[in-house]
């Protein structure tokens, strides 16, 4: 260890502390539930930063400098989540930082990464307030999950395309099962719809037979279940249980492995809202999904849509710092993420401008996908959006809801 610092010391007075500190790493936070109910997401967020940091190295990192991941479990607990965001912007002080699979979590910590004026990129999180909390002019929040109210909107849409009237929610009690709840509402009343019953749970709930039962005695002829991937398990096993087989509709955690664990494979069938899924038509995607697998062998991947939107994240991240020419200071970081020079060609879809000043959300409407489990696997609702997707869906402006 003396030995180590007395080099690093001597090198210093030899190079001089500038020319030393270009060859030390680009320090980039990370902040996601690594256990608990929500770690596969948080697993697989981590699995494919990772992924992309290894390729951004093995070509020389940041101008010679290599990027390095400082990780944080927050556990997908809101206390743990704000601890770890003070640390790594307070006291790590790394240049910027990715993470948060859960809203609750992120909402608690938002406020320190915008007092410091310290760029946060949520990859996971969807609560709709998430880049709503501060102008986009003013505020450091960047996002490249889809929104809820998109997913919300994209599910009622498909229900009425179906023909079918009378939905029935099932939504947990959490913070996030109060705000998606809220854009359901909003969705199925531009539809001029109202829900046909609405039932709440708390999470961790291991069974939810008997708000089956009250559900499928409303008349319902399709269900939102509103909730992250374990609970999204469960609401399958009870509709399963029910002999109730109206269509399954839910969020992006429908897709979670721990869904399909939990339901012991009665999520089959079940539809839900995917900014990518596995497509061995698309070069990107399929390159992506190699990489991965060498680094976690996990099977089915907990969640494909965290891992490629970290990726992604990561890549539009380095982007921003070869636009802001050397100054990585936030402000910097912020103008280059908001005015790319360049499109970036990544795996969920080919970014021409992810972010504007005015706009930190990266995904619009018109990049959502229907997806499906079937035969164990994630896959496209629609056959023939399989091969749809090599049509680049770009980044549209959205109508004010």
């Amino acid at each position: 260890m003396f030995k180590r610092a007395a080099a690093a010391a001597f090198l210093a007075a030899t190079l001089g502390g500038p020319a030393l500190a270009q060859t030390q790493p680009i320090r980039i936070g990370l902040i996601f539930p690594l256990t608990g109910g929500s770690a596969d997401m948080g697993h697989s967020a981590r699995t494919g930063a990772q992924v992309a940091v290894d390729e951004i190295n093995q070509v020389g990192g940041y101008l010679g400098r290599p990027l390095e991941l400082v990780i944080r479990d927050d556990k997908a607990d809101n206390d743990t989540g704000l601890k770890h965001a003070e640390e790594l912007v307070l006291k790590e002080k790394v240049t910027a930082t990715i993470g948060f699979c859960n809203t609750g979590v992120a909402m608690k910590a938002l406020d320190v990464f915008q007092s410091n004026r310290h760029i946060l990129m949520v990859t996971c999180a969807t609560g709709t307030a998430v880049t709503a909390k501060y102008p986009a002019k003013d505020s450091y929040i960047f996002r490249t999950s889809a929104r809820d109210q998109l997913q919300t909107q994209f599910l009622v849409d498909e229900i009425v395309k179906r023909g079918l009237t009378k939905v029935a929610l099932l939504v947990d009690t959490s913070g996030y099962g109060d705000a998606g709840l809220k854009d359901l509402e909003g969705a199925l009343g531009r539809a001029n719809l109202k829900p046909a019953a609405v039932v709440r749970f708390k999470v961790g709930v291991q069974n939810l037979d008997d708000e089956m039962k009250q559900l499928k005695a409303s008349g319902a002829d399709a269900l939102i279940g509103w909730t992250v991937g374990p609970e999204e398990g469960v609401i399958s096993a009870a509709r399963a249980a029910t002999g109730w087989n109206v269509p399954q509709f839910g969020p992006w955690g429908l897709s979670h492995r721990s869904a399909f664990e939990v339901s012991k494979g009665k999520v089959e069938g079940a539809q839900m809202v995917q900014t990518v899924l596995p497509n061995i038509f698309l070069e990107r995607n399929s390159t992506f999904l190699r990489n991965y697998a060498k680094v976690s062998k996990e099977a089915p991947i907990g969640s494909m849509m965290s891992a490629a939107q970290t990726y992604d994240a990561v890549h539009l991240l380095l982007r921003a710092m070869f636009d802001s020419k050397g100054d990585l200071g936030s402000a910097s970081l912020k103008r280059a993420l908001e005015n790319p020079s360049a499109t970036y060609r990544g795996v969920v879809t080919t970014y021409e401008r992810a972010f504007t000043p005015n706009d930190h959300d990266a995904i619009s409407a018109n990049m959502l996908w229907l997806g499906t489990w079937r035969n164990g696997e994630r896959g496209y609702y629609y056959k023939e959006d399989e091969r749809r997707a090599t049509i680049i869906r770009r980044k549209e402006a959205e109508k004010q809801q």
